[in-house]
């Protein structure tokens, strides 16, 4: 009886959950969780110098917004060059660029010199999300990818937690403790050498890039892992990228258009409360070592988020988790307003944590789904490119709504991006359990070809 053929990403769909899997993602969730750490590292810095540097409510806006600026030019860049030279190189060079930039950003002398190191650093953290994401949902089988895309986003939650630590434990322990939490922040640039030597390369990227035998090569090493005999698969034509414009190509106007508003709605959302979060609650009267542990408390609550939301993923569908998950995060940021009283601040907080994060795990987990393979990281990288648009916009916003209308108005304003987030929600494609070759629209000849 001969052997039916199957398509590499067939046999990689049909594989059960293996150790080369496990490897993956921890892989590239300890890339992830390295990211978290520099990012919410700036959280505590900021509280640092308004007290060391005197600086005003502007320059530490700006201090928080101009990483995200490079974000937002990374990402889109990030997502063109994965599609072009591949998802593991360009994972291990944005990895090398954000933990040198840290560690440099350790040394800043002024505000000026902080802001261009944060910039770089912002190159390189917002390119590699958008291409880990698409290089674990590329292996993932079917049946548990959106499951597993959503544990890699947990590896965030790892890192948040590392630099609350950080800022609880080093921040406050003498006036260079915040140059002491930058340099560690460096770490990524050694964990780029194990990336581009360990991972493997995407397999559908190999063939769209003609690389047969690698693809090959990567699919035997999993099938292997899994005790199950490889098959013949049919010869895969090489694909050319079509570049950024197929995203609104008539088949996948709609679902750009949607993707970027979640994209955008979530990002002003968090980043305007967390970065904000332990300057907002030393300015309520908290001290700086207090409002640091409130801040790990809160940050600790995002785990369980994010483990709920891995279950329902697979369960009740991307969509519906995704929308479900902002609508909490709504109510918790609405709770959060109106809270009075430690106790009250501490719950709120973490119930806007739990939601907020399980939000950002579905999001991650729909948005390869939304574009095929030689579009994949562009999609992605563009979305989030966008969505750092609102990251640089939110701590500049809280200043003057601050000045209008208080903590309540800050976090209300947050509340009602996550409910636009959650009604655009409604236009994204529903993939649960499909194979990433039947969840994408087809593109227009002229765009496949280009």
């Amino acid at each position: 009886m001969t052997t039916p053929s199957l398509s590499r990403a067939e046999r990689l769909d049909r594989l059960p959950f293996t150790r080369e899997h496990g490897r993956l993602v921890v892989g590239s969730g300890l890339g992830w969780a390295l990211d978290a750490m520099d990012v919410g590292l700036i959280s505590f810095v900021m509280a640092a110098l308004v007290v060391q540097w005197q600086l005003s409510a502007t320059e530490l806006s700006w201090i928080a917004s101009i990483g995200f600026a490079g974000m937002a030019i990374g990402a889109t860049l990030g997502g063109l060059l994965a599609d072009r030279f591949g998802r593991r190189q360009v994972f291990a060079v944005t990895l090398l660029v954000f933990g040198l930039a840290t560690g440099a950003a350790a040394l800043s002398w002024s505000v000026g010199a902080l802001l261009v190191f944060r910039f770089l650093i912002g190159l390189g953290l917002g390119a590699e999300l958008p291409v880990a994401s698409t290089l674990v949902s590329e292996f993932a089988p079917a049946r548990v990818r959106g499951r597993l895309v959503v544990l890699l986003e947990a590896f965030w939650a790892v890192g948040w937690t590392l630099s609350a630590l950080i800022g609880f434990l080093v921040v406050p322990a003498s006036d260079d403790g915040w140059r002491w939490a930058l340099a560690i922040g460096a770490l990524p640039a050694l964990y780029a050498a194990f990336v581009r030597r360990r991972l493997p390369e995407s397999v559908r990227f190999l063939e769209t890039r003609g690389r047969v035998a690698e693809a090959e090569a990567a699919v035997r090493r999993f099938e292997e892992s899994a005790g199950v005999p490889a098959v013949e698969s049919p010869v895969a034509e090489p694909t050319p990228s079509p570049g950024a414009r197929a995203l609104w190509a008539s088949g996948a106007r709609m679902r750009t258009a949607a993707l970027w508003v979640v994209w955008f709605s979530i990002n002003f959302a968090y980043y305007g409360a967390f970065i904000w979060l332990p300057t907002l609650l030393v300015a309520n009267g908290f001290s700086l070592v207090r409002s640091f542990g409130f801040t790990l408390v809160i940050t600790l609550a995002q785990l369980p988020g994010y483990a709920v939301a891995a279950v329902l993923i697979e369960t009740w569908g991307r969509r519906a988790t995704l929308a479900t998950f902002l609508a909490g995060s709504a109510v918790g940021a609405g709770l959060f307003a109106a809270a009075e009283g430690e106790t009250a601040v501490l719950l709120t907080g973490m119930v806007l944590s739990f939601f907020n994060l399980g939000a950002w795990g579905a999001l991650y987990a729909v948005t390869p789904e939304v574009y095929p393979t030689v579009l994949r990281a562009t999609g992605a990288g563009a979305a989030a490119g966008f969505g750092r648009l609102a990251s640089i916009a939110a701590p500049l916003c809280v200043p003057p709504l601050l000045d209008a209308g208080g903590t309540g108005l800050v976090f209300g304003t947050f509340a009602a991006f996550f409910v636009l987030g959650g009604i655009a929600t409604w236009w994204l494609p529903e993939r649960r359990g499909r194979s990433l070759e039947d969840v994408a629209p087809r593109l227009p000849a002229g765009d496949r070809a280009g």
